[in-house]
């Protein structure tokens, strides 16, 4: 561990990542059979630069399981409804082992029928929804994951929360290269990012954010002290959100958004959210050419200059981290070390 050139910065390396993260978890009560699923997303995270999603998280993490909003020893239980069709209760656990655990005999069915679909209810926040459905997609399928999340976006018109950020991620595999993977927030930007910027002492841009006045805020504490988010694109992030939120929640009989506590903080009891996954077997219906043919798609995209394929800049994190470490504020790493105390 070395010293970052900012004075109140360190930088880790992933491995000292995951050890802080396995102590931090173990710690405040997480049992040793759901804390690999936990500390693999947080780490993946900080691999691929999405740092709210990862140490900057943890504490929350901590926090609800220390003091019982999360069940850190819930085992998740898995069922098959219809063939094609699996469902597993988190049972107000964390989502990561949850969606561990259905995994599998979501691929499973989907070689069997050639599509199929993973609910996840009484579940909590999954961390980035994009590193799960990539994992769908090294199996070999075309992947989609919904979420939801306790209500922070208002519909177009309204002024009450009723969505969450509620991200959608998509991964499709690639043949001798990393899947593809978009992943997206229904809002401009996920919460996580203002909270990370709530973290560092820093201001928000213009345009992430309303207060709790409904006007456009700068300061991190309003936006996330009963403020609203603004939804990407207007009416069609507002659309994307409700789309996100039939999947997500009303399909998994999960909370719906409006229901759920907060993420944030330690009122309430388990938000209860939803995750859903789609795998399909595209080689069925694409045809004997979907190799090249997706390639075709995908050249004549980065053939226009500028112009460029998603995923790509978390292809390029991880090459940097790799080389570089991770770097977070002195404060977050002396906060993380007294959890894992």
């Amino acid at each position: 561990m070395t010293t970052a050139a900012a004075h109140d910065a360190v930088t880790l390396s992933l491995a000292e990542v995951e050890a802080l993260t396995r102590a931090a978890l173990l710690a405040c009560g997480v049992d040793p059979l759901n804390e690999p699923a936990i500390t693999a997303s947080v780490v993946a995270a900080e691999a691929e630069g999405i740092h709210s999603h990862g140490l900057a998280r943890l504490p929350t993490y901590c926090e609800h399981a220390r003091v019982g909003k999360i069940d850190g020893k819930a085992r998740p239980v898995l069922d098959s409804p219809r063939p094609g069709l699996l469902r597993v209760d988190a049972r107000c656990g964390f989502a990561h082992p949850a969606i561990d655990f259905g995994l599998p005999a979501l691929c499973d069915a989907a070689k069997t029928q050639g599509i199929a679909a993973l609910a996840i209810t009484n579940s909590y926040n999954c961390g980035v929804v994009g590193y799960h459905v990539e994992r769908i997609a090294a199996q070999g399928f075309l992947a989609l994951g919904f979420v939801n999340a306790p209500a922070s976006i208002a519909p177009m018109g309204g002024t009450r929360p009723v969505f969450g950020t509620n991200p959608i991620a998509l991964a499709v595999p690639r043949a001798g290269r990393e899947p593809l993977v978009l992943d997206q927030s229904s809002s401009v930007v996920a919460k996580s990012e203002i909270v990370v910027h709530q973290q560092r002492g820093e201001p928000i841009p213009l345009g992430w954010a309303l207060d709790n006045d409904g006007n456009p805020t700068t300061d991190p504490d309003a936006a996330l002290a009963g403020g609203t988010m603004v939804p990407a694109g207007g009416y069609k992030g507002a659309g994307l959100a409700l789309i996100v939120e039939l999947f997500a929640a009303w399909l998994t009989g999960a909370n719906l958004s409006i229901d759920a506590s907060s993420f944030a903080d330690n009122l309430g009891g388990s938000p209860r959210t939803g995750q859903f996954f789609i795998a399909i077997d595209s080689g069925a219906t694409a045809g004997p050419d979907a190799t090249a043919r997706l390639e075709h798609l995908f050249g004549a995209i980065l053939e226009q200059e500028g112009a460029r394929l998603p995923g790509e800049r978390r292809i390029k994190a991880k090459q940097r981290t790799a080389a570089q470490g991770v770097t977070i504020a002195a404060a977050l790493l002396q906060r993380l070390r007294s959890y894992a105390a």
